[in-house]
């Protein structure tokens, strides 16, 4: 398996090569089905008691929505084995019809277009029990060194129906919500969002948690475990940031070592990306049993406490060794991710391909920009070029697993095309700035570079993100003459390339057409940022 497949809090079919044959299930899962479309997400207040001896979760979920227009039939999403007990509105006990995980809630009430309702969901069972985690995912639960219960959920891609019901399509992101988590006493339950207080009850205690910010279903999590807390304040773009860090006892000095990579990270991201984007619900680590999800504003952490990834450089330049993958990583999907996210998983490369890019930006603010182009070339060596990077919309499918690294060289290759590398701050700020906390589609983000670059990049885009092929520029060299052209492009492809020639710098343009034209000398050598091939004729 390559490592690209490796390398994210991501299972949905990334290393397939073959396409699926979709079904009524998936369309239900991935499609703005009419049931979900009349009524607009406001607010969750989700209650779970988590039982790990008994890998057994019960609770209830409120939700509040807007009324779009009117209607009587509303999906909620839940996946088996876990079941919805009962469903009330305004105490009334309604019907529910299930087709698979989605949920049909007949209402009483008359729907009417502005007003505000609520209904009370009640769910139990044994929720799926996560396979490899972060990539398949559901409920893990471990033990620590201790024989502590050590427990934590991840559900991109599955979905957050996985272990709570919800509107589980990512185009509407609830505005807040309120995760109240009961779990044995011994315990600690860390999840999203600032903690309010703790409840007392027994054997059990409860943990009040608030997100005051819209948060999308999968960044939804609980992490339980004997954790000890320390933390510290970040002087950021809008104030004082609450940083918070949440790990096993056994690990608090190797944490209070590797977790003063945060702050950088922070002041590398801010720089490119703007502000954090959630100041109101700060931000923290938290060490989980398994590699490191995004989860918003509570990113689980997972990395053994080394460098790399796993210990391991995954560009092979060496400088992937100069910073902790998941650290960095899953916090700048912050920015990319759960302040911008996609409306459909299809578009996924929105996360990834800014994220995985993310990664050399960090070590270009703190190591320059040789470093980091070093880096991002480096894993063109994982890109496999399987599949196109965009999957097939509304029916919850993601596209190839290069959309972490060769959208990381798209990107990398236009930054050089721009040649204003302030400028491509601003749109890096301007996009987190325009979609803040937004979901997004793919053509959104296209027609927002194009228009701040004033270029028309859509045979760009159309090339790396909707096909296979790798522009490849055939060449003929005659002493200071070049013959040159591009094939294996799309319609309307000409981007053009920097060259060295005797050192210096040089353009050419390349299009389907042969050119001729003179170089300003002998010795060629292309520019490694552009992410093309070239062959010599």
């Amino acid at each position: 398996m390559k490592q690209y497949c490796i390398v994210s809090a991501f299972i949905l079919g990334l290393c397939a090569a073959s396409a699926q044959n979709f079904t009524r299930q998936d369309t239900l899962r991935g499609s703005i089905t009419p049931e979900r479309a009349w009524w607009d997400l406001n607010y969750y207040d989700l209650n779970v008691k988590v039982e790990p001896e008994k890998k057994f979760i019960s609770g209830h979920n409120v939700v509040r929505y807007k009324v779009l227009n009117a209607a009587k039939v509303l999906q909620i999403d839940l996946q088996e084995p876990m079941q919805v007990t009962s469903v009330t509105q305004e105490g009334l006990p309604l019907e529910v019809l299930s087709e698979g995980n989605a949920h049909f809630i007949t209402l009483k009430k008359e729907q009417v277009p502005g007003e505000f309702n609520t209904i009370d969901i009640h769910f139990s069972g044994h929720p799926r029990e996560a396979v490899r985690a972060p990539w398949d995912g559901g409920f893990s639960w471990k033990e620590d060194t201790k024989g502590n219960p050590f427990v934590a959920t991840s559900c991109q891609g599955l979905g957050a129906s996985v272990w709570w019901p919800n509107k589980d399509h990512m185009y509407d992101e609830v505005d807040s919500m309120r995760i109240r988590a009961t779990v044995p006493k011994d315990l600690m339950d860390i999840s999203n969002g600032k903690l309010e207080g703790v409840e007392n009850d027994g054997e059990f205690k409860t943990y009040n948690w608030f997100v005051a910010n819209p948060i999308n279903n999968y960044g939804v999590n609980v992490n339980i475990g004997n954790y000890v807390h320390f933390g510290e304040k970040y002087e950021g773009e809008k104030g004082t940031l609450d940083v918070d860090y949440y790990v096993l006892p056994e690990n608090l000095e190797k944490a209070k070592e590797q977790f003063k990579q945060t702050p950088m990270m922070l002041k590398a991201f801010e720089h490119w990306f703007g502000p954090y984007p959630f100041y109101e619900d700060g931000f923290k680590l938290v060490e989980v049993p398994y590699l490191g999800m995004e989860h918003q504003s509570s990113v689980t952490y997972g990395n053994q406490y080394a460098n790399g990834y796993l210990g391991r450089d995954l560009s092979g330049s060496g400088w992937g060794l100069k910073f902790d993958f998941i650290i960095i990583h899953e916090a700048g999907h912050e920015w990319f991710a759960n302040n911008i996210t996609y409306k459909d998983i299809a578009d996924m490369w929105i996360h990834e391909g800014f994220t995985a890019y993310s990664e050399n930006l960090y070590l270009d603010y703190h190591y320059g920009s040789k470093a980091a182009s070093e880096y991002v070339v480096g894993t063109r060596n994982n890109i496999q070029n399987d599949r196109p990077i965009i999957g097939a919309y509304g029916v919850n499918q993601a596209g190839s697993g290069d959309m972490y690294y060769k959208g990381a060289n798209m990107l990398h290759t236009l930054r050089q095309l721009i040649e204003d590398d302030e400028l491509w701050r601003q749109i890096l700020r301007g996009l987190n700035s325009e979609f803040y906390h937004k979901t997004v589609t793919t053509q959104q983000i296209e027609d927002y570079i194009s228009e701040k670059t004033k270029k028309d990049l859509s045979a760009f885009f159309n090339q790396y993100l909707r096909t296979t092929m790798i522009p490849k520029f055939e060449y003929q060299q005659n002493g200071s003459s070049i013959t040159y052209r591009y094939v294996d492009i799309v319609e309307d492809f000409d981007m053009p390339i920097r060259v060295f020639v005797d050192g210096k710098e040089q353009w050419l343009f390349p299009n389907s057409e042969w050119k001729t034209e003179s170089l300003k000398g002998n010795e060629l050598i292309f520019d490694p940022n552009f992410y093309i091939e070239t062959q010599k004729i």
